[in-house]
C-alpha cells in the first residue's frame, strides 16, 4: 500500500487524453502486483513504457506472499456439537403456506446454531391457538437433519424447560447443549459413599493432609 507509481508521458501521449494515462497507470499497477523481485519494502517505483517488468502467467510461479491459500472440507472426522440447542418457538410468518400447517420455527438462543423447523406435533397442544403464551418459554430442540437446499435445519422438540431468565431452566439448557449428564446418581454409586452420617475426617487422616479450608 506504500508503493508510489509514477507515469511519464510526452506530448504524443497527451494527445490521447486522460483515458490513455489511466490505462497506462492500470497496466503499471498490474505489473507491480506480479513483480516477484522487490515489491515489498520499496518506497518508490519509477515505471516507463520501456520498463515492461516480469510477466507471470502461471500462478504457481508466484511467491507465497502473493497467494491466498484456499482449502475444501472433504470429511467430517468428529461431530463436536451435541446438536441440542436452547431457544424459543414461534409460528411461521407465511400463514398461507403448506409448511405453516405442519411446522413451527425454533430460534436458538445461541446465534451460531441455525434456526430449525420443528413439527407442530412436538409443540404444546394450544401453541397454534395461543402462541404468545409460549413467547418466553424455553425449549430444548435437537437437530436431526439439514438438507443442502434448505436455509433451515430440521429438528425435534425434546422438552420444555420453563420460563426464560430463571436459574434452573437456563442452567439445564446449558448443560444439555454441552452434553453434560446431570441425572441423579445411581444407587450403586451412592453405596460407595460413607453410610455413617455425619461423616468427619479422622484425626489420623487429617494429619496427613494439607488444610486448605
Amino acid at each position: 500500500p506504500d508503493v508510489i507509481i509514477e507515469a511519464q508521458f510526452d506530448d504524443n501521449d497527451a494527445e490521447h487524453g486522460q483515458d490513455h494515462l489511466q490505462d497506462a497507470l492500470t497496466d503499471d499497477i498490474k505489473k507491480l502486483s506480479l513483480d516477484t523481485g522487490k515489491a515489498a519494502g520499496v518506497t518508490g517505483v519509477h515505471r516507463t513504457k520501456q520498463d515492461d517488468g516480469p510477466k507471470v502467467n502461471d500462478p504457481r510461479l508466484l511467491p507465497d506472499e502473493f497467494l491466498q491459500r484456499t482449502a475444501k472440507v472433504v470429511y467430517i472426522l468428529e461431530k463436536k456439537h451435541s446438536r441440542a440447542a436452547t431457544g424459543f418457538i414461534k409460528l411461521l410468518a407465511d400463514r398461507n403456506s403448506e409448511l405453516f400447517k405442519r411446522c413451527a420455527m425454533f430460534s436458538p438462543v445461541d446465534h451460531r446454531v441455525p434456526r430449525v423447523y420443528v413439527p407442530l406435533a412436538d409443540c404444546p397442544p394450544d401453541f397454534v391457538a395461543k402462541p404468545e403464551a409460549y413467547s418466553q418459554m424455553l425449549f430444548i430442540c435437537r437437530i436431526v437433519d439439514w438438507k443442502e437446499d434448505s436455509n433451515f435445519a430440521s429438528g425435534q422438540l425434546c422438552k420444555s424447560l420453563g420460563q426464560a431468565g430463571e436459574i434452573e431452566p437456563e442452567s439445564e439448557g446449558i448443560l444439555t447443549e454441552y452434553g453434560v449428564d446431570f441425572s441423579d446418581f445411581s444407587p450403586e454409586v451412592l453405596e460407595c459413599l460413607p453410610q455413617n452420617l455425619p461423616w468427619v475426617i479422622s484425626p489420623g487422616e487429617l494429619a496427613k493432609r494439607r488444610d486448605l479450608r
